[in-house]
């Protein structure tokens, strides 16, 4: 058996997915990426073959749950074992609840919810093998603090918070451990495709307004959820199951925006 841990990726080929594969490379593990897109991905994996750690690049779409399944099974037949598994993979349309398709809501949902569902009980079972593992399901502040704007992918999130609970109280006893990131606004692609009714792009806009709000003033950048991820999976937090672990600069708790402040307490604000 490869005796280096064995990290597995979805959505490896996007800004928090690539990250935490180059981390997770950095900090002594091969690893598993999946992916939809085939060309970022074999990137992706050249880069890290770049250094020590060793890489299998699995191209294919997780609302394919055959391919979901096969995936797991190739990186254990592959690396022997799989240690951590991320469920990073998402996929969202920017509709309300108003005009979304059935379709987009479904896909939405296979690829948010059901595809990690599944991918965490085809690891398990490999994990329990070893009586330890751990599963990091990547979700959002928006499981919780929502815009309106995007019904199917909020709803995934929330379901996907309920999920880590259940499947942490669920494999605890075998030593499996599961959590939940809930990262808030990230500087990825995936942040920069809000658009006007007329088709103008809001990403400078939406930036600035939730910047007024972020107590550190900041988006993040995919490499400080990436370094969350994997403090969470490893020994340091090894009392840590069934809970989500929030890194949104402290947006979610805040309530009036900056200049708001300025205006009351200038000196202070």
């Amino acid at each position: 058996m490869n005796k280096r841990p064995v990290v597995f990726v979805t959505g490896a080929a996007g800004g928090i997915g690539s990250a935490t594969s180059l981390e997770f490379a950095r900090r002594g593990y091969d690893v598993a990426m999946a992916d939809v897109n085939a060309e970022k991905l074999e990137a992706l994996a050249g880069q890290i073959n770049s250094g020590a750690a060793n890489t299998l690049p699995l191209p294919g779409d997780l609302a394919d749950l055959d391919y979901a399944e096969a995936s797991i099974n190739k990186t254990i037949e592959h690396f022997g074992r799989i240690d951590v598994l991320v469920n990073n993979a998402t996929w969202r349309e920017i509709a309300t609840m108003r005009t979304i398709s059935v379709d987009s809501w479904e896909k939405t949902m296979k690829v948010g919810v059901t595809a990690p569902a599944f991918l965490s009980r085809w690891a398990a079972t490999d994990m329990e093998k070893r009586g330890k593992g751990v599963i990091i399901n990547i979700s959002s502040i928006q499981s919780q603090s929502v815009a309106g704007v995007s019904p199917a992918y909020v709803a995934s999130k929330g379901a996907l918070d309920a999920l880590t609970y259940e499947l942490a109280t669920l494999w605890g006893p075998k030593g499996i451990r599961v959590l939940a990131v809930n990262p808030g606004a990230i500087d990825t692609d995936g942040s920069r495709d809000y658009e006007s009714g007329e088709g103008d792009n809001l990403t400078a806009q939406l930036r600035k307004w939730s910047e007024e709000m972020i107590p550190l003033r900041r988006w993040g950048v995919a490499e400080e959820i990436a370094k969350t991820i994997a403090m969470l999976a490893s020994d340091d937090a090894s009392y840590i199951t069934g809970t989500t672990i929030v890194a949104d600069g402290g947006v979610k708790i805040q309530f009036s925006p900056y200049p708001f402040k300025h205006q009351m307490f200038p000196e202070e604000y």
